[in-house]
């Protein structure tokens, strides 16, 4: 898959199928539509084209109008995303910035100067809310009368359900947001995962270590950040992280700003490691996890982020989250064995 930054470059297919979004997430409702447009694609043999958005328009007229409150929780980083978009086939993603020349465009400059000269758009599908222009003032039909004007198809796709659940960017951020990985899962078709590469963290292991007598290497964690501001899903959580060796690791995370150890807000993914194999050891000691990229499942939450009066109460806190998450995982794996038994 190819990735663009802007239209203005020459390897960007002068004709092209074509859909656009936010796909913040990439949830089953995207993943629908994804499908649909290669196969319309293939049918008339162009590329399958995103055109996508960094910022989340959103996020920029929150900025604009000065009003955090107005910018949605994000549910997956520009990596993620591309990641998702890419094993669904697609065959170019071009990312676009928004800011306030491309606010200010009309419908039909945006149709003009982003759709027929950008992108040389065929085919273009769009969801049963899809607004474009300045003050989202194009809609559908307004795509649909310029497609017959300009010699480019245009199509719609209607709600994708789950269960008589309509499934949205929304949804899923509300499923994060009330700690239910189970319906975000259901939504999502896989579960919640963030990755990143490993980063340096503030390496509080050592004292944490050394307030918890016996705890050999203590707490310590691998670090990915999440690049936005507001997560959709914050807390403590039982995960899975894959890229460290030929099985993954579980652990216990936590996901949000450290209001305990760090005031600068950044947001920064945890991740302590319950048990790191002595052939894992071997091959790749914790420092040598810088760098790694890694994917991180967030499988079950165990509760939100707190504030603690010392490192002393932080570490028992984590002590008792990794006492949960060890019987969490113990649960799960005794319902997985049963229900294959069942199933023999």
């Amino acid at each position: 898959m190819q990735v663009f930054r802007g239209f203005n470059h020459p390897g960007i297919a002068p004709a092209t199928a074509l859909t656009i979004g936010n796909f913040d997430g990439v949830h089953r409702g995207h993943q629908a539509m994804l499908a649909l447009l290669k196969s319309e694609a293939s049918h008339r043999g162009l590329p399958a084209t995103v055109l996508t958005f960094e910022p989340h328009p959103r996020d920029y007229f929150s900025q604009v109008l000065q009003r955090p409150e107005l910018a949605p929780r994000r549910i997956a980083t520009l990596r993620d995303k591309l990641g998702e978009l890419q094993r669904c086939g697609i065959d170019q993603v071009v990312v676009l910035r928004f800011d306030a020349a491309l606010a200010a465009l009309s419908p039909q400059g945006f149709i003009e100067q982003v759709l027929n000269q950008g992108l040389g758009a065929r085919y273009v599908l769009v969801g049963d809310d899809f607004r474009f222009g300045a003050k989202r003032l194009g809609d559908y039909a307004t795509l649909d009368a310029a497609g017959q004007r300009d010699g480019f198809d245009v199509a719609r796709m209607m709600s994708y359900e789950v269960h008589g659940l309509r499934v949205s960017s929304s949804a899923v951020r509300e499923a994060l947001a009330s700690g239910d990985m189970a319906r975000t899962e259901r939504l999502l078709g896989r579960p919640y995962a963030i990755s990143g590469r490993v980063v340096h963290g503030l390496k509080l292991g050592r004292e944490l270590s050394a307030s918890r007598p016996g705890a050999g290497d203590g707490f310590r964690t691998l670090n990915l950040r999440f690049t936005h501001p507001k997560p959709a899903a914050q807390g403590i959580f039982v995960v899975r992280t894959w890229g460290l060796g030929e099985a993954p690791l579980d652990g216990v995370a936590s996901l949000g700003s450290r209001p305990t150890v760090d005031d600068s807000g950044r947001v920064l993914l945890e991740v302590h490691c319950l048990e790191w194999p002595q052939t894992l050891q071997a091959q790749l000691g914790p420092k040598e996890a810088y760098g790694k990229l890694v994917r991180v499942e967030l499988l079950h939450k165990l509760r939100d982020e707190a504030h603690f009066d010392s490192l002393s109460a932080l570490t028992q806190a984590i002590a008792c989250d990794v006492a949960q998450a060890r019987a969490w995982l113990a649960a799960h794996a005794a319902v997985r064995r049963q229900t294959t038994r069942d199933r023999i």
